[in-house]
């Protein structure tokens, strides 16, 4: 398949950022004087967007509480955090053909852009991508739908020649009020079954399963529910 515009999530799809996350968490709730909580424990943060896991964590609808805690997480992760960080092997490789059989190539992610381009350079994966786009610090376009539906309109993106890839549910209903389908990887932080009930498919296991898959979604009506 030539043509196709993929949009990859970034935590859980293109990297793995468990330690930064996590640790940025654990540094925020005890600035907010929060009993201590097992990073390990901290896994299903990872994907949503960070205002929701804190009013889980903080057991709160607080606006100012949330904030402040998000305040305190970012303190940190915008110096360490961001680098806590590493690229799944594989995945240049998965770029790297995706890129060479036709493909454009973007990041979809509901981290705030700021951080994302940061990431995505360090890392050394930015000259795959013709686009970025997250969120903005204020909560701007934190639903993963709204991640999408402001890289389509910005990169002129025709909806028929497009597919998510990504490791939670968020990822594919964001897709799927677009009309996209998404590829679900299980090497991420979403088990098959979260993936499956939204209604990825194909679902893959490694990094390089994503290129064969991204073209077996050519059959839209089979993807789509």
């Amino acid at each position: 398949m030539t043509g196709e515009s993929v949009l990859f999530d970034l935590d859980g799809t293109l990297t793995d950022p468990k330690p930064g996350i996590t640790r940025c968490i654990v540094h925020a709730l005890d600035r907010m004087g929060c009993a201590p909580v097992d990073p390990d424990a901290l896994g299903w943060c990872i994907g949503p967007p960070l205002r929701g896991s804190f009013a889980r964590l903080l057991e709160t609808d607080n606006a100012a509480s949330i904030a402040e805690a998000i305040a305190h997480y970012r303190e940190r992760f915008s110096e360490v955090g961001l680098f806590e960080n590493e690229v799944y092997a594989g995945i240049p490789e998965a770029l790297t053909e995706l890129r060479e059989a036709g493909n454009r190539l973007y990041v979809a992610t509901s981290k705030p852009e700021v951080f994302a381009l940061r990431i995505v350079e360090r890392f050394g994966l930015a000259h795959f991508f013709e686009g970025i786009v997250g969120s903005e610090l204020d909560g701007t376009r934190e639903a993963k739908a709204e991640v999408i539906a402001h890289l389509l309109a910005t990169f002129g993106i025709n909806t028929n020649d497009a597919v998510m890839v990504g490791d939670r549910m968020h990822d594919v209903i964001g897709a799927h009020q677009h009309g996209l389908p998404c590829v679900g990887v299980l090497f991420g932080y979403g088990e098959s079954g979260e993936l499956e009930a939204a209604g990825a498919w194909p679902l893959c296991d490694s990094p390089g399963a994503i290129p064969s898959a991204v073209a077996s979604c050519r059959h839209r009506s089979a993807v789509i529910p």
